[in-house]
């Protein structure tokens, strides 16, 4: 046989024993977020809070308990996470927000939102009207978009 059928095979099988971990760690890990997803529902209460401030900054600096940063894994302390500064009655507090409904939270705005514990899951009502805020463009859509006005500028001209 040849040598590099040989090398050929060798990868091959490698990469499907990769895939099959890969698939078996994904499940597992499905199911301990649905697990945790489980116990956020069970402990939520709905709170009237006024949004002070929201910010992305790292675990040490956003002024929680210390517990909570003690029971965090040492990765995560590092990296930044979204924090809202929040005035629940007459106690201002730091909260973690979920990544998914940061940019919605509008600031300096009284909100009703579902706290689980110091964990924000969502921003219900809102008094007022809600902010509008414009869809965040990646790098390339807005490098597309300076060209074409660009171009339009041009062709005005």
């Amino acid at each position: 046989m040849n040598t590099g059928l040989i090398v050929f095979i060798v990868i091959m099988v490698i990469l499907a024993a990769a895939i099959v971990a890969l698939i078996f760690l994904g499940k597992r890990a499905q199911k301990k977020q649905d697990e945790q997803q489980a116990q956020l529902d069970a402990m939520k209460q709905t709170v009237t809070m006024l949004i002070i401030d929201k910010k992305r900054m790292k675990l040490n600096e956003a002024g929680l308990p210390q517990a909570v940063i003690e029971q965090t894994p040492k990765l995560l302390r590092r990296s930044k996470l979204p924090i809202l500064k929040v005035r629940v009655g007459n106690r201002v507090m730091s909260l973690i927000c979920d990544e998914k409904i940061f940019d919605k939270v509008p600031v300096k705005k009284e909100v009703k939102a579902s706290v689980s514990g110091i964990y924000v899951t969502e921003v219900k009502g809102l008094h007022g009207k809600a902010p509008v805020q414009e869809e965040k463009k990646g790098f390339f859509k807005n490098l597309i978009s300076k060209a074409q006005e660009k171009a339009g500028a041009k062709m005005v001209k």
